[in-house]
């Protein structure tokens, strides 16, 4: 299966991204709404797909419904049905991928893994969010083997998804310091 690389283009310049566009990379993950906002404007170039990858604020979804194609970060029935109803006043659906909490630390959202079939129940009504996948950042401080620990149980909660869900085909798991391992352990989207 092909494996996707989500360039992170937060705090890049225009100039820097037309670098990476020529070289045929078309997706971009942006943390902060405005900023990537001002980019994809900027650029205004269908062939981009966008993900949003930062923290989901309320206030700002109709804004992300708009302008992503992507959103990597639900973990919220409330955000869940907020992004729908914004959908529906566009005629569009969105790709979605559940953000998990695999650690369990303060400072990161996400949902624990075992709540997350109920979680999927609860939004399965909202026919405009495409539920492709999960998507997880591990602990910087994990030691290798908690990495892989917790790789492998995402990896398993994935296929299980697969499974069930016939639009779940993306597993967003790895980042700069990660991605080879992420990759080992089953990985199909990273973000660099």
């Amino acid at each position: 299966k092909e494996k996707k690389l989500i360039i992170v283009s937060k705090s890049q310049t225009i100039n820097d991204i037309k670098k990476v566009i020529n070289k045929n990379y078309l997706e971009f993950g942006e943390n902060y709404v405005e900023e990537g906002i001002k980019k994809i404007a900027e650029l205004n170039n269908k062939r981009l797909k966008w993900h949003f990858i930062g923290k989901i604020q309320s206030n700002k979804i109709k804004k992300i419904v708009k302008f992503f194609d992507w959103i990597q970060t639900l973990s919220s029935l409330k955000h869940a049905e907020l992004i729908h109803n914004e959908c529906s006043k566009h005629n569009k659906k969105i790709n979605i991928c559940i953000q998990i909490n695999i650690n369990n630390e303060d400072s990161k959202g996400g949902i624990k893994i075992n709540e997350i079939e109920h979680f999927l129940n609860q939004i399965s009504s909202y026919d405009n969010l495409v539920i492709r996948g999960i998507m997880s950042i591990p602990s910087k401080s994990n030691t290798l083997q908690e990495k892989v620990d917790s790789y492998s149980i995402l990896k398993l909660e994935f296929d299980k998804l697969a499974n069930i869900h016939k639009t779940v085909d993306t597993l967003s798991l790895g980042m700069s310091n990660d991605y080879e391992i992420a990759l080992k352990y089953g990985s199909n989207m990273i973000r660099i």
